[in-house]
């Protein structure tokens, strides 16, 4: 008898003993070839949903027990099924509000296109604004634009134009534009940005350097109707590519806001942490620890995590020059016209942030630190050793955003924390971006992201799209490729970006389920198919293990389930 209990045991999970008829399922997913996340049992046939809980996961013989009259029931057909994926470092109202009311163009946009876009755009509005991007780094060393802002001028007629770059930090304006926003020769450069000025004139050239936190606070915001209808189609958007969780990295109270809007009203489709910024009203490099308090309890919601916040460290390792780094910049950066080596800058001076750290930390806030270059990581590290030194292990994993150059030293140091290598964008791989970088940072831009040497030595990765930056959307099939090959998975530039750090396929699938799931505070919820977890399932028109690897980037997904309800359906789009 022990040993027949053993054979059901071991062909069924969440099923009640043999003389005991379970409840039937709500839905019941069979024939499939289903991984689950789950170590102890990664491979089953069918899954068992009920009250949107994973109710049973087994072979299809097992989980025929879980059939009732009113069971709905899908064949699978053979196709893969596994965990939704999870973003954890993405932009998607940012996103969504570029696509419904912003000028928008490639990153690999001439000038030309740029030209045609704008002009294009500036008839269609009605506003005296015209908002979008977003040009490359190294546009106008590509053209030869001496002057961006007399070329964008030429251009954009009486409308004031505000273009951000392909990082999302820089910004590039019209002469109307800086009127507008009271921005002339004479005006002090707030902390941390750059106005960018002509060589020979000492006039601005109309590029401000980390200038777009600044100017979020200073332009005109989009209304609260604009900010939901963002929300619903980044929502929708993530669906269709098999999100069923996300972390917004930047979010402002009106972001944080319309998530909770949706949730209270209808339910958001998938689940939301919001790592968020200061209240614009605050002075640079002040926190209202209190206001972090009161947005986190006043928009809490069931599918809305709001016990997080982001703080800037540093810039962006491009021509601009901002990420902080221990050696010297290679190339010749905006604005950089002294002669003296550059090597970024720190946005928050380090005593101040071992002071925010361990105040957040002890409030109960998982910290989203920008910091890509080496420096910056090193400055986050101490900080938050210094945290854990004052207030204990507090339990939170604070992540350090994009952890594009992490120092030899500090590698260790990731795991003796717990702290978390946020990889974002999906840009370790041979592109334009990465060659921005290189010329920038010089050899050292070869090193970037090194996945393999922090999964060795213990460390968790979460990874995101960042998008809408340097990346045209939110689909995580090319990222997670690239992962695994180091390679363009859209086949556009040959070579790898350091094929040494190439992660396995399992491993990469772990990045975006399991670990996503703890980014989003939600790891006893999701990131696997296990009984008593969420039902966030997706089907894909392929199986991730049985093509070569150079194709993953070519998945589709099928069908999208969050906590049992079909919430996307490829057939219906």
């Amino acid at each position: 008898m022990a040993a027949v209990q053993c054979l059901l045991l071991g062909s069924i999970a969440g099923a009640a003993l043999a003389d005991e008829k379970p409840a039937a399922a709500e839905l019941l997913l069979v024939n499939g070839r289903i991984y689950t996340e789950d170590a102890a049992r990664p491979w089953v046939e069918a899954v068992a949903v009920r009250d949107g809980l994973i109710q049973a996961v087994g072979d299809d013989a097992a989980l025929a027990a879980y059939r009732g009259k009113q069971t709905r029931v899908i064949d699978l057909g053979g196709k893969m099924a596994m965990p939704g994926l999870i973003d954890a470092h993405v932009h998607p109202i940012w996103g969504a509000l570029k696509n419904l009311f912003q000028c928008k163009f490639a990153f690999t946009a001439t000038p030309d296109e740029v030209a045609e876009a704008i002009e294009s755009c500036a008839k269609k509005t009605d506003s005296d604004w015209v908002r979008g991007g977003q040009w490359n780094s190294d546009f106008f060393k590509s053209y030869g634009i001496a002057s961006p802002r007399a070329w964008l001028d030429q251009v954009s007629g009486t409308k004031a134009v505000v273009l951000t770059d392909d990082t999302g930090h820089n910004i590039w304006a019209n002469s109307e534009a800086l009127r507008r926003l009271d921005i002339d020769t004479d005006t002090p450069q707030p902390e941390g940005v750059e106005f960018v000025r002509d060589a020979a004139t000492g006039e601005l050239n109309g590029l401000l350097m980390e200038g777009n936190n600044y100017l979020k606070t200073t332009m005109p915001d989009w209304t609260d109707r604009q900010y939901l209808e963002a929300a619903r189609q980044a929502v929708d958007i993530a669906n269709g590519f098999g999100i069923t969780g996300l972390k917004d990295a930047d979010a402002s109270e009106a972001v944080v806001r319309a998530y909770h809007a949706v949730d209270v009203a209808e339910g958001l489709d998938l689940r939301v942490a919001t790592s968020m910024r200061r209240p614009s009203k605050e002075a640079k490099n002040t926190f209202d620890f209190a206001e972090f308090q009161h947005m986190r309890d006043s928009y809490a919601s069931v599918n809305l995590n709001t016990a997080n916040v982001k703080i800037y460290l540093d810039g962006v390792p491009t021509s601009a020059q901002t990420a902080a780094m221990l050696e010297p910049y290679a190339g010749e950066g905006h604005g950089h016209d002294d002669g003296a080596p550059a090597y970024g800058t720190l946005l928050v001076e380090p005593a101040q942030l071992d002071a925010v750290i361990q105040e957040f930390d002890g409030l109960g806030f998982t910290v989203k630190l920008h910091a890509a270059g080496d420096r910056a990581i090193r400055v986050a590290l101490d900080a938050i050793e210094k945290a854990r030194a004052a207030n204990g292990d507090s339990g939170l994993h604070h992540e350090l955003a994009h952890a594009e150059y992490i120092d030899a030293a500090d590698l260790p140091r990731f795991t003796a924390l717990g702290a978390v290598a946020d990889f974002a964008p999906y840009i370790w791989y041979p592109s334009p971006i990465a060659d921005a970088i290189q010329s920038a940072v010089g050899e050292r831009a070869r090193q970037a992201f090194p996945a393999r040497d922090l999964i060795d030595s213990g460390a968790r990765i979460v990874a995101g799209s960042d998008w809408p930056s340097a990346v045209a959307d939110m689909n995580p099939w090319p990222g997670l490729e690239a992962l695994i090959t180091r390679e363009d998975p859209y086949g556009k530039q040959p070579g790898a970006l350091w094929k040494e750090q190439a992660i396995s396929l399992e491993e990469a699938l772990n990045i975006f389920t399991r670990n996503g799931a703890e980014a989003l505070g939600a790891a006893d919820q999701t990131g696997s198919l296990q009984v008593g977890k969420s039902a966030d399932i997706i089907v894909l028109n392929q199986n991730l293990f049985e093509i070569p690897l150079e194709t993953i980037s070519e998945t589709k997904v099928l069908t999208t389930l969050f906590k049992g309800r079909e919430v996307f359906n490829a057939d219906a789009h």
